[in-house]
């Protein structure tokens, strides 16, 4: 009887970029059921895996606490194990340095990772050919017969469900106004207009974190049909309300990713970034809106900016606000 398996995933980067590793615990539990699969997310994160049946042990590096101090607390707990294999997903320094110090045969990482010689298996990662950043992730475990494409996936549970059962007597809306980059949220006053857009077709929920809810009351504006619950669910329990809404409207953030992880229905506003980028929605019912003029500027990075760096911020004032029937 062959030996169970044990995998090690390294995410420690933000709250989209974890959803967008699920695929990776749903394609090596498809391949080896038995195998036992741990995860390391920075915390914060780590509510993202509660209730997945696929993963082993989540471990969480407190980075805010002492970056340094608790890497070394977090590679001491990791060492104890040996795993088969360490997928790294994140491909900055500290994944790296955490990778180095793990037990495992074979650690995989992206070959233009920082450090990227502490991994014995590097496969290729561009923000330039068009894969989804999916794709890009399960690459790094192709050569087990992972599938290429696979949509991710949360499990919010009853008692989540049960929490915003209040929210759903009428036909509703979600809006996530906010994002980390300035310039990958779409303007205030363009939300205010969706809102006018969507007045009288269902009440309208502005979800966020805590630090997002004077942006929502702000576009909420003490408009009657607006209930801001900003800082007010977790994020499983966002999951749990954004699978049931007529639409979903988010930003290229992390609540895209929540709304390609429960196939709900999306739309998808691009301001600076762009969906060949690869971190477009993957739900059925899903498009990407963004500007038809063609401007030079566009894409201004990878990421984001605090600022538009041209000034004029035409990616996202230029998008026209969709007609909603």
């Amino acid at each position: 009887m062959p030996r169970m398996k044990r995998f090690l995933i390294i995410q420690t980067a933000f709250l989209g970029d974890v959803i967008l590793s699920t695929p990776l615990l749903l394609e090596l539990k498809r391949i080896y059921p038995e195998a036992l699969i741990d995860v390391v997310v920075r915390k914060g994160n780590e509510s993202l895996l509660l209730n997945n049946p696929h993963v082993n042990t989540v471990f969480v590096w407190a980075k805010k606490e002492g970056k340094y101090l608790s890497l070394r607390k977090l590679i001491r707990e990791i060492r104890s194990y040996n795993y088969d294999e360490t997928i790294t997903l994140q491909r900055y320094a500290s994944a790296a340095i955490m990778t180095f110090f793990v037990r495992a045969k074979v650690k995989i990482g992206f070959s233009n990772a920082s450090l990227s010689w502490v991994y014995s298996k590097t496969v290729a990662h561009s923000l330039l050919n068009g894969d989804h950043e999916v794709t890009r992730n399960l690459s790094t475990i192709q050569h087990h017969g992972a599938q290429t494409i696979v949509r991710p996936e949360l499990y919010p549970s009853k008692e989540d469900f049960e929490n915003v059962t209040e929210y759903k007597t009428t036909p509703y809306y979600c809006l996530a106004p906010a994002s980390v980059w300035f310039t990958k949220q779409l303007p205030q006053e363009k939300w205010m207009e969706l809102i006018a857009e969507l007045h009288g077709k269902g009440h309208i929920y502005l979800l966020g974190g805590p630090g997002d809810t004077e942006l929502c009351n702000a576009i909420a504006a003490d408009h009657p049909n607006c209930s801001v619950l900003a800082g007010k669910l977790t994020l499983l329990e966002s999951a749990a309300l954004m699978r049931d809404a007529r639409m979903n409207f988010v930003n290229d953030s992390g609540p895209l990713h929540i709304a390609s992880a429960m196939n709900a229905p999306v739309r998808a506003f691009f301001c600076s970034t762009v969906p060949s980028f690869g971190f477009g929605p993957l739900s059925e019912n899903a498009e990407v809106i963004e500007v038809q003029e063609k401007l030079a500027c566009r894409p201004c990075g990878n990421h984001g900016h605090k600022a538009c760096p041209e000034g004029h911020f035409k990616c996202g004032l230029g998008i026209v606000i969709p007609k909603i029937s």
